[in-house]
Parts: C-alpha cells; sequence; structure tokens
C-alpha cells in the first residue's frame, strides 16, 4: 500500500459563474467548486499552472488541502474536466471531508511484480477489481493499493481480497472472496472465459466500469 501524499492548492472565492468562466480560463485560471462536511457549494477559482502541476499527479484518494482565501479545508478530488485537445483542465471539483469521520470511497488496485507463471509458463495475469472499497478516517486514506503478483509462481494462483494487507486504520469492505489478479494459459479467449467465470458479479462490476470511463470522458 502506497502512502498518500498531501498536497496544498490555493483558492478564492470565483463570483463569475456559467458561460463567463471562459474568460477566467483566458486569464490563466481554473474554476472549481468545493463542496460536502458542512459547507455549500463554494465556487472557487485557481492559477491553472499551480493546479494542474498537483491535479496531475493526484488520484480520486488522495487527500488535499484547499486553501480557500486563507481558510483550509481537507478535501478529495472528486471531478475534473478536462480539454481533450489541449490537454488542460476545465473545471475541477472538491469534496470536503472531517479528519475526525470515518468515510467509505474506492481506492485503485495497482498491480506490480513479474509472475513466475508468466515468464516460465507463458501465464497470463487476468486483472479482477481495479478498484477496492475501504472505510477509514481520510488521513488514513491510501491513494492506492499496491499489489505484488510475483507471488504468483503457478498457473490457477490466485490473489483475492482475503490476502491483502493493508494498515489497522483501513478496513476492506469488498468481499474477502473476490478475485483481485488470477494466472491464466496465454491469450485473450482464456482471459475473458476466466474474468467471466470468477467474478462473482460481472454485470455491477462492468456497470461501474463503465460509468467511470464515461465519467472521466466528460470529466478528463
Amino acid at each position: 500500500m502506497e502512502a498518500m501524499e498531501k498536497a496544498v492548492l490555493k483558492a478564492s472565492h470565483r463570483s463569475v459563474t456559467g458561460k463567463k468562466v471562459g474568460v477566467l480560463r483566458r486569464q490563466g485560471k481554473l474554476p472549481g467548486v468545493l463542496y460536502g462536511h458542512h459547507i455549500d457549494p463554494t465556487p472557487i477559482e485557481m492559477d491553472l499552472r499551480e493546479a494542474t502541476r498537483y491535479l496531475s499527479g493526484l488520484s480520486g484518494s488522495a487527500l488535499v488541502q484547499v486553501e480557500v482565501d486563507g481558510t483550509p479545508y481537507s478535501a478529495l478530488v472528486r471531478e475534473r474536466q478536462r480539454d481533450f485537445i489541449r490537454g488542460t483542465y476545465l473545471h475541477v471539483d472538491f469534496q470536503a471531508v472531517s479528519l475526525t469521520e470515518k468515510l467509505r470511497t474506492r481506492v485503485a488496485v495497482e498491480l506490480t511484480g513479474l509472475s513466475p507463471a508468466v515468464k516460465d509458463f507463458n501465464g497470463f495475469v487476468v486483472n479482477g477489481l481495479n478498484d477496492l472499497e475501504v472505510e477509514c478516517f481520510p488521513q488514513d486514506l491510501p491513494e492506492r493499493i499496491i499489489v505484488d503478483v510475483s507471488k504468483l509462481v503457478k498457473i490457477g494462483d490466485g490473489i483475492y481480497v482475503r490476502n491483502i494487507v493493508v494498515s489497522d486504520k483501513v478496513a476492506l469492505l469488498d468481499s474477502p472472496d473476490e478475485m483481485i489478479a488470477l494466472v491464466t494459459f496465454g491469450g485473450k479467449e482464456e482471459e475473458e472465459a476466466v474474468t467471466a467465470s470468477t467474478l462473482e458479479e460481472p454485470e455491477v462490476i462492468e456497470k461501474g466500469k463503465k460509468e467511470e470511463e464515461e465519467g472521466e470522458e466528460s470529466k478528463g
């Protein structure tokens, strides 16, 4: 599990809204919204270059400090709109959270290492869950969960939620029997067959993935 890196973003209240935000963008500003824990949705603006420098390296589970006119808020980056032609950010939403209340969210899974089964038996590593649901205090939220597949030494070896080790401050909420990674024989047909037969609820997982992809297309 990779430790969370805290970032600090400077922002100010934004009076310009609607279609007029184009003027702010031409001035090198990035519009956004801060909402969440005991606060009304607040339009904000940031320096585009400074915000881009932080946002480009942050996942959706990274805790940041957003300072709005000097007042700090602990928040998660929730939505990002991007100009696909220029690659620049257009709008960002932040969800303010309380450091004294636990939250539930999903954290990305990242596979690392080389499976001996892939190297020695021409195996193929099938990825089951792309993220895991966790519950913890915001300051204990991992930015991503690293899974080492070098432990998969033969065809049929797998890593499941029950095998994932995280901080004792973080609770995993997915079923212990959910598959994270599984080694099968190489080839796309085998990959599809194992994925279909292994995942308990493929229609739910696919739906979530589709919604996430559609969100990324609209948000960047």
